[in-house]
């Protein structure tokens, strides 16, 4: 039997995933391994450089993508013990990167894993001080029924660079009904049918976005309305989210006052106050009339 099946959806990444392939097959002691591409209407040359590698390719209609249900489809389609999620974009950063994920399924409890996200070197501020907040250098084991001490982090989980136990995938799926940030409701399941999900440090990609503001802003906008919409934003939660968020700001404060790099900085301050604002507009949005959340959602969550 497959030990593990590497999952990667594609569209259009002919800039990285020749790099991504390149890290993926020269990983160490993990094999077998089989890697699916599931892509979705790509027009530049990402399909001619992944078949330079021995990848099985599907291939669906641009406009049948959809975050949840074509992962849930990709990982029907494998047979690996375990089932590994990655983006066209992450490079895994060494070659232990597959074996520090599957390390942690020696614990019978473990039902996911996700991995550290390195910023890339042309990265901003922005990017950098969120990596910083939710990808440290500690593992963690986020225990069932728990989260006390985790806050808004507790159910924080990323495809960008995820492992899931196929016997887990099997029962909680991804919530076909999420349009994105489908990661977050398959750690929602995970976590409330009693498996742990382990944050793996060691299986470390190197992989970020910088955004404009106003996408910036979209983004934690419909963050705030699919934790809304999945319960996720307790006392606990929302305090944790302010205390960081202030320990952020203070420090970036500071920085600026200093006149250390004050341009970057003060772009990154008045990113981190939309941001915040951002959220808390998402967690009320029964509030807003519909037309307002239609404009203010990126992902099109009121359509």
């Amino acid at each position: 039997m497959t030990k593990t099946s590497i999952v990667i959806p594609t569209k259009n990444g002919a800039e990285w995933i020749g790099d991504c392939l390149e890290a993926v097959y020269s990983q160490e002691g993990a094999w077998p391994v089989e890697v699916l591409i599931v892509d979705s209407g790509s027009t530049d040359s990402t399909l001619e450089i992944a078949r330079k590698h021995p990848v099985r390719i599907e291939e669906i209609p641009a406009g049948e993508f959809h975050h949840a249900r074509t992962r849930n489809y990709a990982a029907s389609l494998t047979c690996g013990k375990y089932l590994v999620f990655l983006s066209q974009d992450a490079i895994p950063a060494s070659g232990t990167w597959l074996a520090s994920f599957l390390s942690n399924f020696n614990e019978a409890g473990v039902g996911a894993v996700y991995g550290r996200q390195l910023p890339k070197a042309e990265s901003g501020m922005e990017r950098r001080s969120a990596f910083a907040v939710m990808y440290g250098g500690a593992r963690i084991v986020k225990m069932p029924m728990d989260g006390i001490d985790l806050g808004h982090k507790y159910y924080h989980f990323s495809n960008a660079n995820s492992a899931i136990r196929r016997k887990v995938w099997d029962v909680t799926r991804f919530p076909d009904d999420l349009k994105v940030f489908e990661d977050v409701g398959i750690a929602k399941r995970i976590l409330d049918s009693g498996w742990s999900i382990v944050y793996e440090p060691e299986a470390a990609v190197y992989h970020s976005h910088d955004f404009p503001l106003d996408i910036l802003f979209k983004r934690y906008f419909d963050i705030g309305v699919v934790y809304q919409r999945l319960g996720i934003w307790n006392e606990r939660s929302r305090a944790s989210l302010w205390r960081e968020g202030w320990r952020a700001f203070k420090g970036k404060l500071s920085l600026l006052l200093e006149k250390e790099r004050p341009e970057s900085t003060g772009s990154s301050l008045i990113q981190d106050i939309g941001k915040y604002a951002a959220i808390q507009l998402g967690r009320n949005e029964r509030l807003l009339p519909r037309a307002v959340k239609k404009k203010l959602s990126l992902y099109r969550l009121f359509d």
